[in-house]
């Protein structure tokens, strides 16, 4: 299975970041006040004085941005609303490419020309994309949406996110892991506003300063704070309807001022769905189960966020932030399930109603002390975390047998789940001369989940203990790591960074009930990291940037995997955990090509050995039930490219549009039986946005996939288009946003299920095609400094 395009790019690409004539390099300029603050969203524009080419860039949220170019004399100019712009004149060589500007701030009236341009939808900086999800928000409901909007990224109907297809992303938000189950996260995901995203990180490759456990990369949720930008806030309000809708409403108040800041968002969320599935199921070579399938799930979900900073000095920040999300869930299901045979005739009629209530308390508290050791972005930080979940699920069940006529199988259980977690971690990052950096760190996390399940079953009126679901399951965690990694440039404008983590795994579970049985894990293991960069190419003033990056990670089983707790879903299938589950260990190799900070070109192969996917097993007792369960079914490779093409930002009209093909191939055992599979998948994905007036704006978004994989179930053709248009009023305080997703209602997944004993087709349909509007209200209780819609460069006459 050699494939000589991978190999043959890679190694054009080697050459080219090893013998490309130089072109330029790297210049840091750091924007602030004249109280030492950092101006988030100055602009920059650089002119050669030789050639008259210019450079524009934008400050981040720490005030710096970077621009390339070559020695030479620059004319700068930097401009910030409220502040009196820079021009000046000056020299650029190997021993200032790092510089400090401070605006002052003034009333100046500037007879000015006015030079608008939004921030872009997708930027490169180094080894991960950044995504500004403003464009986003006026077309979803929740971050889940956000993130089903991006460019790139697939969400599968259980809210596992992929950058890739074999391994789901690990979500972290603020920079910290979760280490919740995909369940768990989805439902935190659902009850976060999408007006609280600052933006969205995806590391495809993560560095040795991120944990190891990131096979599928990893999606980082910033989130807003109190920003040293004044007193100001948001009130927001909107609705959406399909066969059932969302309702939500919150606020954010924000107040930021020189010894320190504060902010707090609160937001209601309610939300309804309604889900439908088919199967056709091949039970043996006489017989077949036909299945049709409705749930509904409502919920009602609160979200509290809140935090402060204390600056004790222009290098030394305290920072605490804390989040509240409480959860009241209900789902009702209803499944009608017929046995025939070859003749078509009705063998079994059995109709199943299942009845879920799932409340569910998450608590996060973190707390940050960060020493800065330069004006750019040398650093000691330190970060504790705690993380509580509570949550309980009670459950009613019934099961009609209709033909042949027998008495009802009836049943009730509850089951109870706490978790708790821990982490602390300390990050240094040092700037020595001549550009070079080193990255060192440690952290440890502790992790404590229980699970106690009752189940009862009801005879002749008398509730009598159902020993096969009833289950007590305690599992601990504990996770040490300790990283280097150093940066520096090289010959031929080449830099280098790499780094190694050392990581240890100390996992034990035990169940009490109905048996007593355990496992223990622990193992110590190495992760090294290597990545390349460096200009290849200029065309005019716009230049081409190259990449190449290795790293191996792990991927570890989560408690609710590992959990042995059967979870009832009809008199044919359940849920359980596997005690017996392994690490999975990927080595990663990507290479890619930027133009201008935006990504461009990737080709990327993943090796995998222990893969651990979803199976399908027949019960050993019970041939005829399915078990929904995970395995480790040998090992995987997936070859992969990604071509990213768009329109910049700062016209009428922008887009970005690409394409993304996977080549999964496992080999390994399958239900004892050798495994041997193979499959290619495309995935288009566009985004579209066309100022129609100053102040009206319409959006179009959507993906098309085909020949899809999730685990081992082979998809058919399946895509989502959405749209939107805002308008805005009073100065752009008020937007009033209409919007409509899946309008085609193409996000229907079929599906074709062929490995072991198991043999099945069918479709799901999650309620995705839905219209809805939403309101948001900006107000400054000072004079706003930052413009989150758009940047301005003001150059005076």
């Amino acid at each position: 299975m050699k494939t000589p395009t991978l190999l043959s790019a890679a190694s054009l690409l080697v050459f080219l970041l090893a013998c490309q004539t130089s072109f330029a390099q790297s210049v840091r300029i750091l924007v602030t006040d004249e109280e030492n603050m950092p101006l988030i969203g100055a602009n920059i524009q650089l002119t050669d004085l030789q050639d008259s080419t210019s450079l524009f860039s934008v400050t981040d949220v720490a005030g710096m941005a970077d621009l390339h170019c070559a020695d030479g004399q620059y004319r700068l100019q930097i401009s910030y609303v409220g502040y009196t712009p820079l021009d000046d004149t000056i020299g650029i060589d190997d021993n200032h490419r790092q510089m400090r500007f401070t605006l002052t701030e003034g009333s100046v009236a500037l007879n000015s020309v006015t030079v608008t341009a939004k921030r872009p939808l997708i930027t490169q900086d180094g080894d991960k994309m950044i995504v500004d999800p403003e464009p986003l928000v006026s077309i979803s409901s929740n971050t889940l949406e956000v993130l089903e909007a991006v460019p790139g990224l697939f969400v599968d109907p259980d809210g596992g996110i992929f950058l890739n297809n074999a391994t789901p992303a690990q979500i972290y938000i603020n920079g910290r892991e979760q280490r919740m189950s995909q369940q768990d996260m989805a439902g935190i995901l659902r009850g976060l506003p999408p007006g609280t995203i600052q933006r969205i990180e995806i590391i495809r490759t993560p560095s040795t300063k991120y944990d190891a456990a990131s096979s599928g990369g990893i999606i980082n949720i910033v989130l807003k704070k109190g920003m040293k930008l004044g007193r100001y806030g948001s009130v927001n309000a909107g609705m959406n309807q399909g066969i059932e809708g969302d309702r939500f409403a919150g606020f954010n108040l924000n107040n930021g001022g020189n010894k320190g800041s504060w902010y707090i968002n609160a937001n209601y969320h309610r939300h309804g769905r309604e889900e439908t599935a088919s199967l056709f199921r091949r039970l043996s070579a006489d017989y077949n189960l036909d299945q049709d399938t409705r749930a509904n799930d409502w919920s009602h979900q609160g979200n509290i966020g809140y935090g402060a900073s204390v600056y004790f000095s222009e290098k030394l920040e305290l920072a605490y932030d804390g989040r509240v999300n409480a959860n009241l869930g209900r789902n009702d299901s209803k499944s009608t399930n017929l046995i025939f045979g070859e003749t078509l005739d009705t063998l079994s009629r059995i109709e199943n109603y299942v009845e879920d209530y799932s409340p569910s308390l998450n608590l996060q508290q973190d707390l940050g002390l960060t020493w800065k050791l330069d004006t750019l972005d040398g650093a000691w930080e330190n970060k504790f975390s705690y993380s509580y979940r509570d949550g309980k699920t009670e459950q009613d069940f019934r099961a009609d047998i209709l033909f042949p006529e027998l008495d009802p199988v009836v049943g009730e259980g509850l089951n109870r789940q706490g978790r708790h977690f821990f982490q602390f971690q300390s990050d240094l990052t040092y700037n020595f001369p001549h550009q070079t950096k080193l990255e060192t760190g440690v952290k440890a996390a502790y992790q404590h989940y229980d699970s106690r399940a009752d189940y009862y079953l009801r005879e002749n009126g008398v509730l009598v203990p159902d020993d096969r679901r009833t289950n007590a399951f305690v599992y601990r965690e504990n996770i040490n790591a300790a990283y280097i990694q150093a940066s520096r440039p090289l010959v031929a404008e080449l830099l280098l960074k790499t780094g190694v983590r050392l990581e240890h795994t100390w996992m034990q579970g035990r169940q009490t009930v109905p048996t007593d049985t355990s496992f223990l894990l622990n193992r110590v293991d190495l992760f090294p990291y290597v990545y390349l960069s460096r200009p290849i190419m200029k065309i005019a003033s716009f230049r081409l940037d190259a990449y190449l990056i290795y790293r191996r990670t792990i991927d570890r089983p989560g408690y609710s995997d590992l959990n042995p707790y059967v979870r009832y879903i009809d008199e044919f299938s359940y849920e359980a955990g596997n005690p017996g589950l392994q690490p999975q260990f990927t080595h990663n190799i990507e290479a890619n090509i930027s133009f201008e900070d935006r990504p461009l070109f990737a080709i990327g192969r993943n090796y995998t050995d222990g893969i651990r996917s979803n199976v399908l097993y027949p019960d050993s007792e019970h041939p005829e039930i399915v078990v929904r369960t995970y395995d480790n079914v040998g090992k995987s490779r997936e070859t992969y490219f990604r071509a990213v093409g768009a329109i910049p930002p700062g016209g009428v009209y922008f887009f970005v549009a690409g394409a993304q093909y996977n080549l999964n191939e496992y080999e390994g055992v399958y239900q004892g039986e050798p495994l041997s599979f193979r499959r290619g998948t495309w995935r288009f994905f566009t985004f579209h946005s066309l100022n129609l007036t100053k102040t009206t704006r319409f959006n179009l978004s959507g993906f098309l996939q085909l020949n899809g994989l999730m685990n081992f179930y082979e998809l058919e053709t399946l895509g989502q288009l959405n749209l939107s248009l805002s308008q805005y009023f009073l100065a752009k305080k008020l937007q009033v946003s209409l919007f409509a997703r899946d309008v085609l209602r193409t996000r229907t997944v079929r599906f074709h299920f062929d490995q072991g004993d198991i043999s099945m087709d069918g479709d799901r349909y999650s309620d995705s095609q839905r219209v809805g509007c939403r309101i948001r209200y900006d107000f400054g209780l000072r004079k706003r400094k930052d413009r989150p819609d758009m940047m301005q460069f003001e150059v005076g006459e």
